[in-house]
């Protein structure tokens, strides 16, 4: 759930399963419940509770936790999260951009406001950090689901502005505007999708040395670990020397 950067990867890559399992199910869980709460509650009518149930299937979340995330949007009626954004700078001048789902904004700015204090970063205003970055629709896609080849003509045919293959998934990109009806393209072809979501990508990037990225890697993992923060997105660069 990090967000696209060099942050996604090196997360991936330190996962301890069942811990990282939980959290991410727990992540997506809120999800499915927000989104079946603000439309309908059949997946075929709600394009925002369709694609979050792809991200849980993708992350092997079990039928039941599903189910059950879904009814909870019925139950909980007076249980109500709002997405809030954050920005700020992290350990070494990163900027970072924080998406969360909250029931309780003054809980969540004051913890999320410590966490920076206490590396070494700054929490800012709206705006502080984003125009680093630019808001697209991102739509993952697993690459044993179509090949290289057939995924470039089908992005085209949908209306995609770009299409690129990275080493385990292919990712599309567009209009942020578009996902949904561009998915809804693909969706005539693919059945199974990592992800759909409008992601923050870094237009400029801050390069840090292999030495300084274990302060900035804890700082991330710290900010992931708590319950409300759903995205994180970075403009982190490891570099290569």
């Amino acid at each position: 759930m990090a967000g696209h950067s060099h942050w996604a990867g090196i997360k991936h890559k330190k996962g301890k399963a069942d811990k990282q399992r939980s959290k991410i199910f727990s992540k997506l869980s809120k999800e499915i419940t927000v989104a079946a709460k603000l439309g309908d509650k059949d997946p075929d009518m709600n394009a925002r509770l369709r694609s979050a149930i792809q991200s849980a299937r993708s992350a092997n979340m079990p039928k039941e936790n599903i189910k059950r995330a879904i009814d909870k949007s019925s139950t909980n009626t007076g249980e109500n999260f709002e997405n809030m954004r954050y920005e700020g700078f992290g350990p070494e001048k990163i900027a970072v951009i924080i998406e969360a789902l909250t029931d309780n904004k003054n809980r969540t700015a004051s913890k999320i406001r410590t966490i920076f204090q206490k590396n070494g970063g700054n929490l800012g205003t709206l705006g502080s950090a984003s125009h680093n970055f630019k808001q697209l629709g991102v739509i993952k896609i697993d690459k044993n689901e179509i090949s290289e080849e057939k995924i470039l003509e089908l992005a085209i045919d949908s209306g995609a502005d770009e299409c690129m293959t990275q080493e385990d998934f292919h990712e599309i990109h567009c209009e942020k505007s578009e996902i949904y009806n561009i998915k809804k393209k693909l969706e005539l072809k693919i059945k199974n999708f990592i992800s759909t979501e409008i992601e923050w990508i870094p237009l400029n990037s801050v390069e840090i040395s292999k030495n300084q990225l274990e302060i900035t890697s804890e700082f991330l993992e710290i900010l992931d670990n708590d319950e409300d923060v759903q995205n994180i997105y970075t403009n982190l660069k490891i570099r290569n020397n």
